[in-house]
């Protein structure tokens, strides 16, 4: 796997490998936002490589059943994830396909494609790849550390402390309702809202079912706010209003579930604010080329940051490609600006 010479692809036609699948509870997530991409980078001129992380890279055949697959009301089973670890996960890395590559697009969401664990691999290939990198990853994955960086930033987010904990605990130190979820998952995997104390141990139990740790975090009431971060710039605040009482899986990936406006009706300044505290996250997370910041806005118009993203949905419904074209960026060029990003980044880094 290699690449062509510094900087000789900057400006012109790009040869892009697209990594999405792989073998976590979002890869149907994955699968739809690699579909996206992939069509997006075709319209800006680019040559594509689809790669499946767990099946390697596809042929058009493949690529046209598997992208056209959709994504389905809840996460796949374990047992079929189970099927797709048990290869050679790094396999696609030998691929002859993948010599040339000059930049890889990673649509991967949730678990080794977003956690730091690729990202180190590939940084020892030399190749560009959009995103953050290996730290960065990982930090943002883990809840408790990121939160605990928050607050140092003086970037408000809701009490929380970590599993084990008693009912007692919780009610003294979070309050109920709580938000009981794994602490290194996306989409909303395993999470609960926990209104009264005797629903707690079942709750825990089932975060515990996706991750070796488990956040208890206070539920805070209002509106579900969100801001993109492309480069070093905050784009437009979304809102999304989510026919269930949070913005949960089905919500995230089915039609009609949930409204999602940009820019969001909101003051001048709480919009201003939102974006600053954005990217503040993205900086103390130390991010690079983009992220997606969530909020909650509370009654008072309080904001509390809940966590960020570091690689955004990039599907049909995904709320970035959404927030950029209220920016007035289409998706293909967005696609293509995030591939320009990570070049610039590495040819930078390469430099130093």
């Amino acid at each position: 796997m290699g690449r062509r010479s510094m900087g000789e692809h900057v400006e012109g036609r790009l040869k892009v490998a697209v990594l999405f699948g792989g073998t976590s509870m979002e890869r149907d997530v994955s699968i739809a936002s690699g579909a996206q991409v992939i069509q997006a980078l075709r319209d800006a001129g680019h040559d594509v490589v689809a790669v499946d992380t767990a099946t390697g890279v596809l042929g058009p055949a493949m690529e046209q059943r598997l992208l056209s697959s959709g994504v389905a009301p809840a996460p796949p089973e374990e047992s079929a994830l189970d099927l797709l670890r048990s290869g050679n996960v790094t396999a696609f890395l030998d691929a002859r396909e993948l010599q040339g590559i000059d930049v890889i697009f990673l649509a991967l969401h949730g678990g080794s494609g977003e956690d730091g664990t690729l990202q180190a691999l590939l940084d020892l290939t030399g190749i560009p790849y959009v995103g953050s990198g290996m730290l960065a990853s990982a930090v943002a994955m883990d809840k408790d550390i990121a939160k605990r960086l928050f607050r140092d930033a003086a970037v408000p987010t809701p009490a929380w402390l970590m599993a084990p904990a008693d009912a007692e605990a919780v009610a003294r130190e979070v309050g109920f309702p709580a938000v009981v979820k794994p602490s290194k998952q996306g989409s909303t995997v395993g999470l609960t809202v926990v209104k009264v104390p005797s629903a707690l141990e079942a709750a825990i139990a089932e975060a515990y079912r996706f991750d070796d740790e488990v956040m208890i975090e206070r539920f805070v009431p209002g509106r579900e706010l969100t801001v993109p971060v492309l480069g070093d710039a905050a784009l437009p605040v979304g809102e999304i209003i989510a026919r269930h009482e949070i913005f949960d899986y089905e919500c995230k990936y089915q039609p009609g579930m949930a409204q999602e406006i940009f820019p969001a009706d909101l003051p001048d300044q709480t919009a201003r604010l939102a974006q600053d505290l954005a990217l503040r996250a993205h900086g103390v997370l130390k991010l690079s080329g983009y992220s997606r910041v969530d909020f909650r806005m509370d009654p008072d118009g309080g904001l509390w940051c809940l966590e960020a993203n570091t690689l955004p949905g990039m599907t049909a419904a995904s709320l970035f490609p959404k927030g950029a074209a209220a920016a007035g960026i289409s998706f293909p060029e967005l696609c293509d600006r995030l591939c320009r990003l990570a070049l610039e980044e590495h040819d930078g880094k390469r430099r130093v």
